[in-house]
């Protein structure tokens, strides 16, 4: 039997990339798929329904279970229509894999109005009006169920020339820390993942030229950890930021120091001298040189 045999999952964005891979090692591991995908270049522009239909055709044909949904992400419509296809057709909703994504990337004096408001609506937007629908019919059926949301290296510790992506991806962490919370209350396991794979999103990067991609960057060798994470497997863990790439997999965590904690009113001054108890300690230059 496999880790979702019975299970309903939703996975947006899974026409290409890491979304295919999520979405086919689901199907293979009994789950019956909604693969959503609004279809186009990866800037966000056109839309062809397409791409998702391919990857239900290879599900179907190597016995899985799967149906295609060419919804928009980023509007409650397109939520809702994509919780609907999940409901009509199975019944029910155990996981959603919020991955549908766009780049637009340039410097910050360079992004446009428009290349801001698309980004976010895309990303963050996104991933509310996805989660929405499925969170409520979780909540009112006494459903248990897992919610993964795709945040990012580049929100969480930021990226050159990414200020719209990051700024949205450190938005989605806000977001799943928060449903983490309140998920306790109904058995909503909520996780967020940052991963790392060869795609086309990222096949032009300056990191990814030069020769081929290291095998374990392909998508396939990416989703056995997000499986992990929509699994009983997990079943103890929300709330956490999974990274999952080439690396392996690890978790990312925000952290504070012990800090500058005054028994008197104090002055910037006294700050700056405490700046050893404010401060983490510097991390070593990599780029110094001996000599």
């Amino acid at each position: 039997m496999g880790l979702l045999e019975g299970k309903v999952a939703i996975v947006t964005g899974a026409g290409n990339g890491l979304g295919e891979a999520y979405a086919k090692l689901f199907a293979k591991e009994g789950a019956s798929v909604v693969v959503n995908d609004l279809g186009g270049p990866r800037d966000g522009s056109g839309s062809d329904k397409s791409a998702a239909q391919k990857v239900v055709d290879e599900i179907i044909a190597a016995g899985g279970k799967a149906v295609a949904n060419g919804d928009d992400v980023s509007t409650m419509e397109g939520g809702e229509n994509i919780a609907k296809t999940a409901l009509d057709n199975f019944g029910q909703i155990d996981i959603l894999v919020c991955n549908a994504g766009i780049l637009r990337d340039k410097t910050f004096a360079n992004t446009s109005e428009q290349d801001w408001d698309l980004v976010v609506k895309v990303h963050l937007k996104g991933t509310y009006c996805c989660t929405m629908p499925v969170w409520k019919w979780m909540k009112d059926n006494g459903k248990p169920g897992v919610i993964v949301m795709t945040s990012s290296t580049s929100g969480l510790y930021g990226n050159f020339g990414q200020s719209n992506y990051g700024a949205a991806k450190a938005g989605i962490y806000g977001f799943m820390r928060v449903l983490s919370i309140e998920g306790r209350k109904y058995g909503i396991r909520v996780m967020g993942l940052a991963p790392g794979a060869f795609t086309r999103m990222t096949s032009d990067l300056p990191s990814q030229r030069g020769g081929e991609p290291n095998p374990l960057s392909l998508p396939e060798n990416v989703a056995p950890g997000v499986l992990y994470m929509v699994s009983d497997l997990a079943a103890d863990h929300t709330g956490k930021v999974l990274a999952v790439s080439q690396r392996g997999v690890r978790e990312i965590k925000m952290m504070q120091t012990d800090g500058f904690q005054p028994e008197r009113p104090y002055t910037a001054q006294d700050v700056a001298a405490a700046a050893d108890k404010v401060f983490f300690p510097a991390a070593p230059d990599k780029t110094a040189k001996d000599g």
